[in-house]
């Protein structure tokens, strides 16, 4: 099972050799790469061989790149993520417009209430408050609790001054927190054979990654939770390294202890079979208390 997260951030060249990944630099390492499930290139200064991005496609290794500020900026996508992928895109495009909004309000409902729980864990009485929007919210969120939902969780964790568009070291975490849950769950999306561009509730001709950025929601308070509890005072190489640690978390997910990035996968086919099935009872919620 893959479990590792691997950050290169240092000047190196990575090739592959016989199952491994090589990072030569000061000094030579070896990893195995049924072992990794997440590739970042956090310097601009590596070089990496073709032979191994293609192996890297092959296992369905998700590779992230990061600009010269080492944020991350692009992903190495397959083409095809499964054997009948041709098939499973005709089945995305029939998905009926009842399905996904069925799908979209126990998305919605699941995040707002991940939301109330880490607001009761921090004992903000605004919890309260979140819990009776998950009571309101109506078929396909026609009434935006969900927004309503964030404007007072956000000021309930940060302060009533704050708001999602300022540049602040906050922000800048959570939005690195942010990418790396929406990356992970691309990664699931096109393993499963299907395209992250056609959505369920978002619909942005400029958005690449629509589908998973309706699917990842109920996560996003698990990056919420560690931007509060680590304070940033400033977001720089070392604040990014510890937001990696999401990545080794484990979450309790069909009644089993699972890495982050095991429960992303068995959550994200488990959306998209609700979706094929139109049955929201197969969408298999995690906890994060174990």
């Amino acid at each position: 099972m893959s479990w590792r997260t691997v950050v290169i951030s240092q000047n190196a060249k990575l090739d592959y050799q016989i199952g491994y990944l090589v990072v030569r630099g000061a000094d030579t390492k070896k990893i195995h790469l049924d072992e990794i499930g997440i590739l970042i290139v956090e310097s601009t200064s590596v070089s990496l061989t073709a032979y191994l991005l293609s192996e890297l496609t092959k296992r369905k290794i998700k590779v992230v790149f990061c600009d010269e500020k080492r944020n991350p900026s692009s992903e190495l996508v397959p083409y095809y993520g499964s054997h009948d992928t041709s098939a499973k895109i005709k089945k995305q495009m029939e998905w009926s417009e009842h399905t996904k909004e069925e799908v979209w309000t126990a998305i919605v409902t699941e995040k707002i209430s991940k939301q109330a729980e880490l607001l009761k864990r921090h004992k903000k009485p605004e919890a309260e408050l979140l819990y009776g929007y998950i009571k309101e919210i109506q078929f396909g969120d026609k009434s935006n609790r969900e927004g309503h939902a964030a404007k007072v969780y956000f000021n309930a964790l940060f302060g009533k001054g704050f708001t999602r568009s300022e540049e602040n070291s906050i922000n800048a975490a959570l939005n690195y927190g942010y990418s790396l849950i929406l990356s992970s769950v691309a990664r699931e999306i096109v393993a499963n054979g299907y395209i992250t561009q056609i959505g369920i509730f978002h619909d942005n001709m400029f958005n690449q990654f629509n589908l998973a950025s309706d699917v990842m929601e109920p996560f996003r308070p698990l990056v919420d939770e560690m931007v509060v509890d680590y304070d940033f005072e400033i977001f720089e190489t070392e604040e990014k390294h510890m937001m990696l640690e999401l990545l080794q978390k484990e979450l309790l997910i069909s009644g089993k202890r699972e890495y982050f990035l095991n429960a992303i996968k068995i959550y994200v086919r488990s959306v998209l079979d609700a979706i094929n099935e139109k049955d929201i009872s197969l969408i298999k919620v995690y906890k994060d208390e174990l």
